[in-house]
């Protein structure tokens, strides 16, 4: 079983952290690779064509986000960059680099604080 995840938070879809569940607001289920690719790919372009910067990996992970979308974090005492997630999943794990697609990879943004640097806010 595929689904295609959008999420909103503090991290990139990537890191999986525990909890990473919670920053999903929508997810669609697919039979099959073609179809879930087929949906992403749509998504990947409208959601690319709406933010600044993109970080994206061949194996259907990415964020989108634009600077200044940021959330105060009591905890690290610092503003932490918001992220826009798509990511494709195959029972619910990240999809192998071998079945990713090279046309996904980009990025736009180098050198990007990325999350709280206090362990317990990730």
């Amino acid at each position: 079983m595929y689904k295609v995840v959008e999420m909103y938070g503090d991290n990139e879809p990537w890191w999986f952290f525990e909890g990473w569940e919670s920053d999903v607001i929508g997810s669609i289920f697919f039979e099959t690779l073609e179809e879930a690719v087929t949906y992403y790919n749509q998504r990947w372009k409208k959601m690319h064509s709406a933010f600044h910067d993109v970080n994206s990996k061949k194996n259907f992970l990415a964020a989108f986000w634009t600077d200044g979308e940021v959330r105060w974090c009591e905890e690290c005492n610092e503003y932490l960059q918001q992220y826009h997630g798509l990511a494709l999943l195959e029972n619910n794990q990240a999809i192998s680099e071998d079945l990713g697609l090279p046309d996904f990879q980009k990025m736009t943004s180098h050198g990007k604080a990325k999350g709280c640097s206090l362990k317990n806010c990730i």
